[in-house]
């Protein structure tokens, strides 16, 4: 995983150019970063089945000041075919990176949802477009909220994704929860697709809540991962049911 021989710069740079989400880290983490004297990389966690494989390294900074930043990297491949590439996320958040490893996990089950020849139409839809079981009481987290909702919002690629009144109204949050409502791996158009869906809870300065809405899926044409970002979750299960028909 690590070379003697690298620099604490060229380690950075590494991380950042292979890191598929690299643009969600906040520019003043980086800007932080480029200042590090020295580094340390270890091996926090694993997951090794016959569908996934996944690994969770801290790579931890020493900066000019004494303190010390971490960067959480998931790397990750379908078990299914060994030539897969490995696939990098990089984070800034424990947390943010625990959410990104449930939701693999979510993806690529080792107990398949359905059977090999997939379900049809009507079962596809039906599994997507259920109601949810009665989530836990929320447990707000104050922890740079306003940005969470930012880098939530930035990285939303649907045309109908809250605009800029949702963006000002969210500067005003000062903690969230995430809370995983839905996950599922199926068959779309004779293909695997992965859906898993998220409620980013926001608590604002006024003491009232507000939702954000997010599928992240891999029914695209090439297969890659995709996240969309809705103001409810009506809408966003709409999406996935539309998902399902146009792929």
């Amino acid at each position: 995983m690590s070379d003697p021989y690298e620099t604490t710069e060229q380690h950075l740079e590494r991380l950042l150019r292979r890191a598929l989400n690299s643009f969600d880290l906040p520019d003043s983490t980086v800007e932080q970063l480029g200042c590090a004297l020295a580094h340390s990389s270890s091996l926090h966690s694993s997951h090794h089945s016959s569908v996934l494989h996944r690994e969770t390294y801290r790579h931890t900074y020493l900066l000019p000041d004494g303190s010390a930043l971490s960067l959480w990297e998931l790397v990750h491949s379908s078990g299914r075919d060994i030539t897969a590439p490995r696939r990098h996320e990089l984070y800034d958040d424990e947390a943010d990176a625990h959410v990104a490893a449930v939701r693999l996990a979510g993806s690529f089950s080792d107990a398949p949802a359905f059977g090999d020849e997939g379900p049809g139409d009507l079962e596809t839809l039906t599994v997507l477009m259920a109601a949810p079981p009665v989530p836990l009481p929320r447990m707000y987290a104050p922890d740079n909220s306003a940005d969470h909702a930012r880098r939530v919002l930035r990285r939303a690629e649907n045309g109908d994704r809250p605009g800029e009144e949702t963006a000002r109204l969210l500067r005003a949050a000062f903690a969230h929860h995430i809370t995983q409502i839905f996950g599922r791996q199926c068959r779309v158009d004779g293909r695997d697709a992965g859906f898993t869906l998220y409620e980013h809870a926001f608590l604002l300065l006024d003491g009232s809540e507000t939702c954000l809405w997010e599928v992240e899926h891999t029914a695209t044409p090439d297969g890659r991962h995709m996240c969309e970002v809705y103001g409810d979750e009506h809408a966003a299960r709409q999406a996935m049911e539309s998902r399902t028909r146009i792929c």
